[in-house]
C-alpha cells in the first residue's frame, strides 16, 4: 500500500469518501497543509499522529471538505419549497409543524435560506422547524454564528439581505427571527442515531453529496435518506446527480430546475453497479459512433504558451494556458496543467470541464462522466458541460438523462439571450 492509500482508506471508512470523486490531487493537498501544520516530518510521521489524536483525524476531514455555498443557491428548489410546502401544511391541517432537513447544512446558508423562503411565503414560524446537520463541527460553529461575507452572496437578486440580515463591519448578520427557525447539529449522514427519524421530515435538502461517494455508500446513504422523508415527502437533490436518482427508487417532481424528487410507487430502487457519476452502458449490437467533442470554449488570453512547470503562474494565467494547450492538441500537457492547478488552487469548474473534454477526447467515457459532473456541481449551468455530459449520456443510452441536460441548457441559452 502507498503512503496516500493508507490515508484514502482512512477518508472512506470515516467518512465514505470515494477519493476519486475529488481527485488524489485534491486530498494530498490536504495532507501536505496539515503535515505543514502540525510539523511532522513526513507522511509516516503524520499518520502516526493522525492514529494517536481525534482531534487531528477531524482536522484531515475538515481539510479535505471543501464548503462550496451560497445563499438561494439553485433558486428554482426554493420557489418549489414554497409552492410545495403551502400545499403540505394544508394537508396536516395543523396537526404538527411542518419538518425540514439541510443534510449536509455547511456553514448555513442553505437551512437559512430555507427559512427565509417560507418565512416570505407568509408561513408563521410555528409552522416549520428547519434542521440542519453537517459532520465539520467547524462548519456549524460558522453557522450558528449566522454572519456571513460577500461569498456567500451570489447573483443579481439579493433583496433579501436587506431583508433578513443586518449590516456588520465584517459582512451581514442574519437575523433572530430566521436564526430561530433553524436548529444545527454535528452529525453523519451514516450515523446509526438517524434512524430514529425515521418518516420525520416532508422535505429533505441533500444536494452535491451522493457524487462523493463510491457504490456501497451511495446504497446506504440512499436508504438512510429514503428512511428519514415521510411517505409524502420531497427530496431535493444537486444537479450533478438528478439524471440517475430515478434508477435508486424516486422520479423527478416535474418542477423544472428544482431538482426535486419523491418516492416511486411502482418499484423498489434498483441500484447500478457503476458509481452513481457513472451511466450503464447498455448492451448494443452496433451502437452509432458519436462525433469526437471538441473545445466549445476559445483561450481568453492570446499570449504562447508558457512552459507547465512555471510555478508562478497565477490562476487566471493558468487557466487560459489549459486552454491554450488544449484547442492545440496538446492533451498530455494539458491534462498535466490540469493537475497542477488542483493541487495549488481552490477547485474551478472550468479546469474540471477541461479534464472531462480531454478524458472524452481520449475514449475514457467513465472518468469524463465524472469530470462533467465535477464541473456541474460548482458551475450548474456550465454551459459545455452540460452539452457534452449530454451527448456522452445520449451515447450510452441515457437518452431521459440527456434530454434534460439539453433542456437545461437550452433554458440557459434563452435566458443569456434575453440578457
Amino acid at each position: 500500500m502507498s503512503s496516500q492509500q493508507r490515508f484514502f482508506r482512512f477518508l472512506q471508512e470515516r467518512i465514505g469518501l470515494d477519493v476519486a470523486s475529488i481527485g488524489a490531487p485534491m486530498v494530498e493537498r490536504a495532507l501536505r497543509q496539515r503535515c505543514t501544520a502540525v510539523d511532522a516530518f513526513d507522511l509516516d510521521d503524520y499518520w502516526l499522529r493522525l492514529q494517536q489524536s481525534a482531534e487531528e483525524q477531524q482536522a484531515l476531514i475538515e481539510a479535505v471538505i471543501v464548503p462550496e455555498t451560497w445563499f438561494f443557491r439553485y433558486p428554482e428548489s426554493f420557489t418549489a419549497l414554497a409552492g410545495l410546502a403551502s400545499k403540505r401544511l394544508a394537508e396536516l391541517a395543523g396537526s404538527r409543524p411542518l419538518r425540514i432537513l439541510s443534510l449536509p447544512c455547511s456553514t448555513g446558508e442553505e437551512p437559512y435560506s430555507i427559512a427565509m423562503t417560507l418565512l416570505d411565503a407568509g408561513i408563521a414560524g410555528q409552522s416549520f422547524r428547519v434542521e440542519g446537520i453537517d459532520i465539520s463541527p467547524i462548519s456549524i460553529h460558522r453557522a450558528e454564528q449566522g454572519r456571513y461575507g460577500r461569498n456567500s452572496f451570489r447573483g443579481a437578486h439579493l433583496a433579501f439581505r436587506q431583508q433578513h440580515f443586518d449590516l456588520v463591519d465584517d459582512g451581514h448578520v442574519v437575523h433572530e427571527r430566521v436564526r430561530q427557525q433553524v436548529k444545527l447539529q454535528v452529525g453523519n449522514v451514516l450515523d446509526p442515531a438517524l434512524k430514529e427519524r425515521a418518516g420525520s421530515y416532508d422535505f429533505v435538502f441533500c444536494r452535491n453529496l451522493l457524487i462523493y461517494f463510491d457504490v456501497p455508500t451511495q446504497q446506504r446513504v440512499f436508504e438512510v435518506l429514503k428512511s428519514l422523508i415521510h411517505e409524502q415527502g420531497v427530496l431535493f437533490i444537486g444537479p450533478a446527480e438528478g439524471s440517475l436518482l430515478a434508477r435508486m427508487g424516486m422520479r423527478p417532481l416535474g418542477v423544472p430546475q428544482s431538482f426535486a424528487y419523491v418516492r416511486q410507487t411502482d418499484a423498489e430502487p434498483v441500484f447500478v453497479s457503476k458509481p452513481l457519476g457513472m451511466a450503464p452502458i447498455p448492451p448494443a449490437p452496433s451502437p452509432a459512433p458519436r462525433p469526437m467533442p471538441v473545445p466549445l470554449r476559445k483561450p481568453r488570453v492570446a499570449s504562447p504558451p508558457r512552459a507547465v512547470a512555471d510555478a508562478q503562474d497565477t490562476s487566471a494565467e493558468l487557466l487560459a494556458q489549459i486552454a491554450q494547450l488544449a484547442n492545440a492538441g496538446n492533451s498530455a500537457e494539458a491534462k498535466a496543467a490540469c493537475a497542477r492547478y488542483l493541487q495549488q488552487y481552490p477547485p474551478h469548474a472550468q479546469v474540471f470541464y477541461w479534464q472531462g473534454l480531454l478524458s472524452d477526447i481520449a475514449g475514457q467515457s467513465s472518468e469524463a462522466l465524472s469530470h462533467y459532473r465535477k464541473a456541474l456541481y460548482l458551475e450548474p449551468q456550465h454551459a459545455e458541460a452540460l452539452a457534452h455530459l449530454a451527448a456522452l449520456l445520449e451515447a450510452q443510452g441515457d437518452s431521459a438523462g440527456a434530454r434534460r441536460l439539453q433542456e437545461r441548457a437550452a433554458r440557459q441559452a434563452d435566458r443569456g439571450a434575453e440578457q
